[in-house]
């Protein structure tokens, strides 16, 4: 069969040239003589392609020597848990901005071990999460102990269009939907945080990078699989890490650096998003209510106005090899996630799919 252009929000595409070569290496790695998924994490083999890794992504976002690299297991919403287990003081008291579903449940966790503080917030009774609250250092607690953003919102397809000033307060971020797609400067952040499933591997591992001075503080009740610092002492790997998926994390770390980091593929994600908004833009059969300056270049969201309709479009697209473009069920409509992998060529063949289906399924006008 023939393969699909797959906008899944998560789990997305991989690239061709990884798929390709963790196919060659499937059932032996290098002379092992076995494959990752069988050798043991302590063997030299894993141990190189764990050291890899960090390095490859220490060179892709130049993070600075004094941050720890960890690849946790859970899956980043653990990490809503985590962030306050281990960056919380005695105040307890911790700051977020809610900018969509799943910053809005990383409060919610936050709210079992901490007193935290709504900064800002853009949802509300009157609005679906279109846009970014705007923040000043002001609206932050003096005495909280970090600040917690997501960075970019799958579901409603925003992205924070400026890092905010937090001052001397630890700056969180989750990254998940975004990481790897543009340049960073991670030394903006105390600690940032993504589940590998949108730009970096197959679901199983997190992405930590945290500033070294804020390891060491857990609460004492923290789980030592959640503990940074024992996960930092152990290099990861306090028990089995999911191997595999950190291989394909390298294999696409490799990737990245042959076509030349992430300005390159910045500059491949703009042309993407450029041409699907650009014909959002330019025509009034489907709707998208994104704030222009806080459009994601990751996740697009849209909508024919009629649910028969966007069930139609869906299916229809599947049917044409443009799968899992159904939107979240709490939004409806329909949503392209076009993350790294996506090819500019995928994103052409859907503007050309749209077009067609807005000529063959006219909307009744009043």
């Amino acid at each position: 069969m023939e393969r699909v252009y797959n906008f899944s929000a998560g789990p997305s595409m991989l690239p061709l040239e990884v798929l390709e070569k963790a196919q060659a290496e499937m059932l032996c790695y290098g002379e092992s003589g076995m494959s990752v998924m069988e050798m043991s994490h302590r063997s030299k083999d894993f141990m190189d392609i764990l050291a890899g890794a960090e390095a490859s992504l220490r060179k892709l976002m130049n993070i600075p020597d004094n941050y720890k690299v960890l690849f946790m297991q859970g899956g980043a919403s653990t990490q809503f848990a985590a962030v306050p287990l281990n960056l919380l003081s005695e105040r307890k008291c911790a700051d977020y901005i809610v900018s969509g579903q799943f910053s809005k449940k990383a409060a919610t966790e936050a709210k079992k071990y901490a007193d935290v503080a709504i900064a800002a917030s853009s949802g509300g009774a009157n609005t679906t999460f279109s846009t970014i609250p705007e923040t000043t250092r002001a609206d932050f607690r003096p005495d909280a102990d970090y600040v917690h953003i997501c960075f970019n919102n799958t579901i409603y397809g925003t992205k924070f269009h400026y890092i905010p000033d937090t001052g001397n307060i630890p700056l969180v971020a989750d990254m998940s939907s975004c990481i790897l797609s543009e340049p960073i400067d991670v030394s903006k952040f105390a600690l940032i945080y993504a589940g590998a499933q949108k730009n970096v591997a197959p679901a199983g591992v997190t992405i930590v990078i945290v500033r070294s001075d804020l390891i060491g503080n857990a609460d004492p009740k923290t789980p030592a699989m959640l503990d940074y610092k024992l996960m930092a002492e152990n290099d990861s790997m306090y028990n089995t890490p999911p191997c595999w998926c950190i291989y394909m994390a390298k294999l696409v770390f490799d990737w990245l650096l042959s076509i030349g980091g992430l300005e390159e593929m910045k500059r491949r994600n703009e042309r993407k998003a450029s041409l699907l908004y650009d014909y959002l833009d330019d025509q009034h059969y489907y709707t998208t209510n994104v704030d222009k300056k806080c459009r994601s270049l990751m996740n697009v969201v849209f909508f024919t106005g009629d649910a028969e309709l966007d069930a139609k479009f869906a299916k229809e697209a599947a049917a044409a090899g443009l799968k899992n473009l159904k939107g979240h069920r709490s939004v409806g409509g329909m949503r392209a996630s076009i993350y790294n992998c996506m090819p500019y060529e995928g994103v052409e063949k859907l503007v050309k799919f749209m077009k067609k289906f807005a000529e063959d399924n006219p909307k009744l006008t009043l």
